[in-house]
């Protein structure tokens, strides 16, 4: 009974239908901020061994999760975190922004590794994941782990400034990460099948990367742009797809 009594309060808002418009914009955002987040464990967990890769996907958007969820436990620090420390070049820097800029420097940084790997899978001496130097799976699980920080701390800070409903926030980021959860096989499956998709997912990444660059230093880029860009792009890749198995075909036919 006193749970109830303590819980009401956070779920009063079912009755109102303004609420529940606010949750499923917010989920729908959530989901979408978590796309650049599943390429990257997708990609990254595509370098281990076939019998962990699974485990590796579970446990890193597992800690997602509970990350995101102690990071809105402490929702009053987080919201803190934008308030500028010092300044330079005539811009405010928060705590938020350099963790931006943190983890864009890191994105940039390991989709330019992979795909130098790619284009030159010989060189293993300069691959992270080449040869005696493959990835194990607690590196995975850290480099998952560190990007998630950056990612969550950004998906916290987006839905405080969407409502005021602690209830909502939580709920929507279970929603979110579930659906991340469903989808990241699927989408390394497909990745693993078709190499030209690993270079344009990596693309992807440099893209965000840069993007979390400039918004850390202060220049916002629209997420719809980013995605109308990364949209378009799959859709070139999707026909080229089509294109190379229709031609595939027409050769097998012709045997």
């Amino acid at each position: 009974m006193q749970l109830v009594e303590f819980l009401a309060p956070h779920f009063a808002f079912v009755s109102d239908p303004t609420a529940w418009i606010a949750l499923l914009t917010l989920v729908v955002l959530e989901v979408v901020l978590g796309i650049d987040n599943l390429i990257f464990i997708s990609i990254l967990t595509n370098k281990l061994p076939e019998a962990q890769r699974a485990r590796a996907r579970r446990l890193g958007i597992s800690a997602a999760l509970i990350m995101r969820l102690i990071l809105l436990a402490t929702i009053s620090i987080i919201v803190q975190l934008t308030a500028p420390v010092f300044t330079a070049f005539g811009h405010g820097f928060s705590w938020r922004d350099l963790i931006l800029i943190a983890g864009g420097l890191f994105l940039v940084w390991k989709a330019t590794k992979e795909i130098h790997h790619t284009v030159d899978p010989q060189d293993h001496q300069d691959s992270m994941v080449g040869g005696a130097l493959q990835m194990s799976l607690a590196g995975a699980i850290f480099q998952i782990l560190l990007l998630d920080l950056v990612f969550s701390i950004d998906s916290i800070i987006t839905a405080v400034g969407m409502t005021d409903e602690i209830a909502i926030m939580y709920i929507a980021v279970i929603v979110a990460v579930s659906a991340m959860m469903l989808a990241a096989t699927p989408l390394a499956n497909f990745i693993a099948r078709n190499p030209t998709i690993v270079m344009l997912a990596l693309g992807f990444l440099l893209m965000i990367g840069m993007t979390l660059i400039a918004d850390g230093m202060g220049y916002h880029v629209p997420k719809g742009y980013i995605y109308a860009a990364m949209g378009f792009s799959a859709l070139v890749e999707g026909l080229n797809m089509l294109a190379r198995q229709r031609k595939k075909q027409r050769s097998g036919g012709g045997h």
